[in-house]
């Protein structure tokens, strides 16, 4: 860590969840929808990632996210690189949702060191980060040369492993919390890093996590989605994942 960012830290730590908490959006379906609209032929993905869903609960989430993935099949690199140019260009900040990119902005300003800890696949995660100002940005790395076919290696940047990687930078105090932190996240799966910060933000969570934070204090928002109800919140997924959205 440079002298600048260690300089940050001491002030204090501001950490972000992607998904739900920046932008309503699931990012790897946009992601899917931004690559098929592009190249039609990669829907071919489709009966490959549908033949393992009755499989999902045994693979979890680590294995399905390489089932899913294999729409990017054999994709040279700097044609990915492009492709998450156009992308995030596409989507951020337009699409994020404008209370929290106010929350970074006043961490930005307090001189706190601000790091975007995502799920998704850190391959356009850094970019995102770039766009948004963030001075670091962790994802999901993917290996797509890989000895099996269409699955790409990856360890899923979720829960524990957030709090392990985000250890490496900030440290853990005695009583297992990061000094002068804040954490920014609208899932349940977060948990983990939410306990080991001093104060906390949930985004639209779900009834279980809205009784966990009021029940500890802390601040709850709830910004207008895009969708109105859970239906419509799957008809957007069905249209991403298969090249139709628009």
């Amino acid at each position: 860590m440079t002298d600048d960012l260690r300089a940050k830290l001491d002030r204090g730590i501001a950490l972000f969840d992607l998904d739900g908490t920046l932008i309503a959006w699931d990012t790897q379906m946009l992601f899917c929808d931004h690559v098929l609209k592009r190249e039609g032929w990669r829907r071919a993905y489709l009966p490959f990632f549908s033949a393992f869903l009755p499989a999902a609960k045994i693979l979890g989430d680590e294995g399905m996210k390489r089932v899913f993935l294999s729409y990017l099949w054999g994709v040279d690199r700097v044609r990915l690189e492009e492709w998450v140019r156009d992308f995030v260009a596409e989507f951020f900040p337009a699409r994020c949702y404008p209370g929290l990119l106010g929350k970074l902005q006043a961490h930005r300003e307090a001189g706190h060191l601000t790091v975007l800890a995502s799920a998704s696949p850190e391959f356009y995660v850094q970019e995102v980060g770039r766009v948004l100002g963030f001075d670091l940005a962790l994802g999901t790395p993917v290996e797509f040369e890989q000895r099996v076919p269409l699955l790409p290696g990856l360890v899923n940047h979720k829960s524990g492993e957030k709090v392990r990687r985000l250890s490496e930078i900030a440290g853990r105090s005695p009583d297992g919390t990061w000094p002068r932190s804040h954490g920014y996240s609208d899932s349940s799966a977060d948990l983990p890093m939410l306990e080991c910060c001093v104060e906390n933000t949930l985004v639209n969570p779900s009834p279980s996590l809205t009784r966990i934070g009021e029940a500890r204090g802390w601040e709850i928002l709830r910004p207008e989605k895009p969708w109105k109800d859970r239906r419509g919140q799957a008809w957007e997924v069905l249209k991403r994942i298969t090249g139709t959205g628009r």
